[in-house]
């Protein structure tokens, strides 16, 4: 988002023999392979599981790798549960087929792209049912928010790129200067080639296809390797990817570290990650041995300003619609911590509760409007956060672990050194810091590692102007949360910490692409002050020429300018 996952990876480090997990889940670890679900099928080739992690990106979280299946993992091979292993060497061959499928030119043309993507919108539609239920398994998302937040952003993406496409395929044509007359000059968009995705569990579809449908308009061969914590989504999407999409140009491997490390060990023309910044630099490194270019979907700790000068009513709806409303705050553009003044303090306290109340019920934790905790690693990763700040709690705090439910809690004035103002939250836990004026916030956001997203809810114009001229962050949106992804006009990407790179839209077309300078000149036209033998004459022409004074070429032309 992408709305990505940003979080710390899983690690393990005890025996038996540990793994690292790429994937934007900030805790979920698995000490053992999962099953897919049974209503899932099997996927096959070339999704499937390998035994051995690669050992630089194990070296580099200092574990080690997985050497051996357990008695289990047997078990299951020999059920046929788990297909053989997917190492380096095919996922060599993977990438190789592919590249002989771009390399013959199937991916270029316009009717493949528009065919690609249409067949990724019909998928969307045709399958909407099997996608609510994937999401219900993996995250207990409930219907309404899969379809607005996954389902319809898929389609409009693709609506809008099979609308836009020939415009963003067409050269640019670019001025020629004196220097090159008689000359023309244009910018192509050619494909890079293979590229990579790798997705986040948190938006399993649309993080998983709307960087594959710029990828595909650009003209590329794309892998998509889906987040292993969302295995329902992740086994739908390579079982639809099979029957909507060519297979010569597009695959799906699934799979937890093995599988990611084999795939990173390769060339790729392009890799896009989403997730977090820990995992996003062993990728960003694993990229930098092939000089492979890295588009980071990352995270961090989104902020909202909230001036005593709004409509608490609609500013409290629209504040909870952005945390809570949005996965149950596991979203990388999430309000992560709001910011007011120490007198507004209770009064938005008081407006929030009760939009909670109007838009979940007086028991949130009931509510079948508000995702589940993904995990009980991230679960106890957050009653950990929350722990440590128990006695800043004005609103929430309930859990239920048997459920991997938290209830939306509200807390206030938590110190800055506390973890929870550390590390991006992830979760439904909100803390408020108060300030005695609204903009003394602001340094406070300057101290953090820049934000993927910041918010600010204000009828003030010049704090709006201040608030937009004055702090960095990846995206910003004035008076509201999150709706700024849904602008396919506006790039999305982070800035320093929060990631690299931007796409949705056209900016997804350009990520996926190389822009070509051509230029176009006759051989008509040809002068000799360019050649030599160099005479002051000549350099008197060239002077003007390079300076572009007309007047200037005429006199030395005629001997009136010469050089010394």
């Amino acid at each position: 988002m992408s709305i990505s996952g940003g979080g710390v990876t899983k690690l393990l480090l005890h025996s038996p023999p540990a793994v690292i997990s790429f994937s934007s889940d900030p805790t979920a670890a698995a000490t053992s392979r999962r099953r897919r679900p049974s209503h899932f099928p099997t996927r096959r080739a070339p999704s499937l599981l390998s035994i051995k992690a690669s050992p630089s990106l194990s070296a580099a979280f200092g574990v080690r790798a997985a050497t051996a299946m357990d008695s289990v993992e047997k078990e299951m091979i020999k059920d046929g549960d788990v297909d053989e292993a997917f190492d380096a060497k095919r996922a060599a061959g993977l990438v190789g087929e592919l590249r002989r499928s771009f390399d013959s030119g199937t991916t270029r043309s316009y009717e493949w792209r528009i065919a690609q993507i249409k067949q990724i919108a019909k998928m969307m539609e045709e399958k909407e049912s099997e996608i609510f239920e994937a999401l219900r398994a993996d995250l207990s998302k409930p219907k309404f928010e899969a379809y607005v937040s996954e389902i319809s952003l898929t389609i409009a993406s693709c609506k809008h790129a099979v609308k836009e496409l020939r415009k963003w395929m067409a050269p640019e044509k670019v001025k020629t200067s004196l220097t090159t007359y008689p000359s023309s000059a244009e910018i192509v968009s050619e494909p890079l080639g293979v590229v990579l995705v790798i997705s986040a569990w948190n938006y399993p579809f649309l993080l998983s296809l709307e960087p594959v449908i710029g990828a595909i308009a650009a003209g590329n061969a794309v892998v998509l390797k889906p987040s292993e914590i969302a295995p329902a989504a992740s086994s739908l999407l390579a079982k639809l990817a099979d029957l909507y999409l060519d297979k010569s140009a597009v695959r799906v491997v699934e799979g937890e570290v093995p599988e990611t490390s084999a795939l990173l060990e390769q060339k790729w023309d392009k890799i896009l990650y989403t997730g977090n910044g820990r995992v996003g630099r062993i990728v960003m490194a694993a990229a930098a041995k092939h000089l492979t270019p890295v588009v980071l979907e990352l995270g961090g700790k989104c902020p909202a300003f909230v001036d005593s000068n709004v409509n608490l009513q609609v500013a409290a709806r629209r504040i909870i619609a952005g945390k809570w409303g949005c996965n149950n705050g596991q979203t990388c553009v999430s309000i992560d911590y709001i910011v007011t003044t120490k007198e507004f303090a209770p009064e938005l306290i008081g407006g929030l509760k009760r939009g909670l109340a109007e838009l979940f019920g007086e028991n949130a934790m009931d509510s079948k409007d508000i995702s589940r905790i993904v995990s009980s690693r991230h679960f106890l990763r957050l009653a950990k956060l929350l722990d440590e700040v128990s006695d800043k709690v004005v609103l929430g705090g309930e859990s239920d672990q048997t459920q991997l439910k938290i209830a939306p809690t509200i807390l206030l004035d938590v110190p800055q050194d506390a973890q929870i103002m550390q590390e991006e939250i992830f979760g439904p836990l909100l803390p408020i810091i108060t300030v005695g004026k609204i903009e003394d916030g602001f340094d406070l956001i300057k101290s953090k590692p820049k934000p993927l997203a910041a918010y600010l809810f204000t009828e003030s114009h010049q704090l709006k102007k201040d608030f937009v001229r004055d702090i960095s962050s990846g995206g910003m949106l004035i008076n509201d949360s999150v709706l700024h992804l849904t602008v396919p006009g506006l790039p999305f990407g982070g800035v320093g910490e929060s990631g690299m790179g931007a796409y949705h839209g056209k900016f997804s077309f350009d990520a996926f692409s190389h822009k070509k300078a051509v230029l176009y000149r006759s051989f008509g036209g040809d002068s000799d002050v360019r050649y030599p033998p160099y005479t002051p004459k000549k350099l008197g022409v060239m002077r003007a020429l390079l300076k572009g004074k007309i007047l200037g070429i005429v006199l030395s032309l005629v001997g009136w300018s010469s050089e010394e």
